[in-house]
């Protein structure tokens, strides 16, 4: 057995383990933002719904039921699942570093040496059996080497994870927008159906109004160009709408039942996710993104340490104790005791630089991932203040759009009753008719653009900040 006095040098030498820990203090960065939103103030925003997770945001029930199915099926979300679960085993093998691998050994050797090679009359057989419980080659972590690599393995793990929330985050976004653009196609496929409905109704009054010779060619002529150019946009939109259906099957991973697809885009879909007065920009630090960024500076930072740790001793030991014999049922009597103990010191004294190429490299790499990290914050409130600039004015630009549509179809009645009563031109119906659906098509686009901000401003914002992307 282990001689007392050893057992107690080695668990002296344990609990001295990772005392030390060369890597600098980390801290967090300041962030390099102005600390309100540009243009923000205190009566533009009102009590926000920041902490909302995404099925409170989101209120149409098919909706909910799409991005659930996209959150089960999509295999850009899988392969980040799995890339955290990869982490995740690599973070514990690093961990396992830090204690040491304990085995139980059994061993056994026989042999035969014959008369003339063993110097006796005869042929000598031996036999020896070990039994031996210990471990080779633990390194005491005296410099917190082992620790700090344990420490950038967990920060990469977490790192991956918050990578996970990011994917998510934006896999809502991307499946939410899909969705509305399909509805907003659908509209647009519906109101260029109705408008080829109406031309081709007008065109045939035309046609025979030109056979009792009331109507020039050219009105005809003018009347058949509202036709095909109908006709032009329903292919159109049928194509779109066919290819909407494809992204947002490839989004969700599977085909999107018919019942869970958009009806009218006029439908809310979003709350309206506004900014409380005085929030600070700085809240950006807690968006997923941002956070692996930091979670990678960190990793950086403790790579540092073990980098530092490379140019003190090295100090490893091997030690078992079991018993030894040469017949088995010896194995376990008295006297059968048997131990090794071997401490092995490195101190490094020459090798050409590549410590301090090592530490150079880390810091370098801190540098790289601080700058990283400073730079998705930058990232991160210039999408914040894009999806503010572009929300600021969506509500006078879609009440101006939806006067300019009255009142184009106002003007539209007008200009068919006069032609009716022979008071005008055939060719300002013609004009206003186009003036409308131009002026609807637009309407419906601003629509879509309102609802995909809120999607935007709700996907920048980290998917609530506060709140949860789950």
């Amino acid at each position: 057995m282990m001689h007392p006095s050893r057992l107690t040098l080695l668990s002296a030498a344990l609990l001295l383990s990772g005392c030390i820990n060369l890597a600098p203090d980390y801290q967090q960065p300041k962030a390099p933002l102005p600390q309100q939103w540009p243009g923000a103030s205190t009566s533009q925003f009102g009590q926000a719904s920041i902490d909302l997770g995404w099925r409170q945001f989101i209120i149409d029930q098919r909706l909910r039921q799409v991005i659930e199915q996209s959150l089960q099926n999509n295999r850009d979300l899988r392969v980040a699942l799995l890339n955290v679960e990869k982490a995740r085993a690599l973070y514990r093998i690093q961990r396992a570093e830090l204690l040491p691998a304990i085995s139980l050994d059994g061993s056994g050797s026989h042999s035969n040496t014959p008369a003339d090679l063993n110097g006796s009359d005869s042929a000598v057989t031996s036999h020896q059996n070990s039994v031996a419980l210990g471990f080779s080659n633990y390194e005491l972590d005296l410099f917190g080497r082992l620790r700090n690599l344990s420490d950038a393995a967990l920060e990469d793990y977490l790192s991956l994870e918050e990578t996970r929330r990011s994917t998510q985050i934006s896999l809502i976004s991307e499946v939410a927008n899909a969705w509305l653009t399909l509805a907003a196609d659908s509209a647009l496929l519906e109101l260029a159906n109705s408008t080829l409905t109406s031309q081709q109704a007008s065109y045939d009054l035309q046609q025979r109004s030109h056979g009792l010779g009331n109507t020039s060619g050219l009105s005809l002529a003018q009347a058949q160009t509202t036709v095909e150019s109908a006709r032009v946009d329903v292919a159109a939109y049928q194509s779109q709408v066919q290819l909407d259906r494809n992204a947002l099957d490839l989004l969700v991973g599977a085909t999107v039942a018919d019942d869970l697809l958009p009806m009218t885009l006029q439908q809310n879909t979003a709350e309206l996710l506004e900014i409380p007065a005085g929030l600070p920009s700085s809240l950006l630090q807690q968006r997923p993104d941002v956070l692996a960024a930091e979670h990678n500076l960190k990793a950086a930072n403790a790579d540092i340490g073990a980098a530092r740790a490379a140019f003190f001793p090295s100090i490893t030991l091997t030690a078992a104790a079991g018993t030894s014999s040469s017949d088995l049922s010896g194995l376990f009597k008295s006297g059968s005791g048997a131990w090794s103990f071997a401490p092995n010191i490195s101190l490094p004294i020459f090798n050409a630089g590549s410590n301090q190429a090592n530490l150079d490299a880390a810091k370098s790499e801190q540098a790289i991932q601080l700058a990283s990290y400073e730079k998705s914050l930058q990232t991160a409130f210039r999408e914040v203040a894009d999806a503010l600039a572009v929300r600021s004015t969506l509500k006078q630009r879609l009440e101006a759009q939806q006067a300019l549509t009255d009142a184009t179809a106002r003007s539209h009645d007008l200009a068919e009753a006069l032609y009716r009563n022979g008071a005008s031109s055939y060719l300002d119906a013609l004009d206003a008719q186009r003036q409308l659906y131009a002026a609807r098509q637009d309407l419906i686009s601003l629509q879509l653009t309102e609802q995909s901000n809120r999607i935007t401003l709700y996907k920048t914002l980290g998917g609530g900040l506060a709140g949860s992307a789950d």
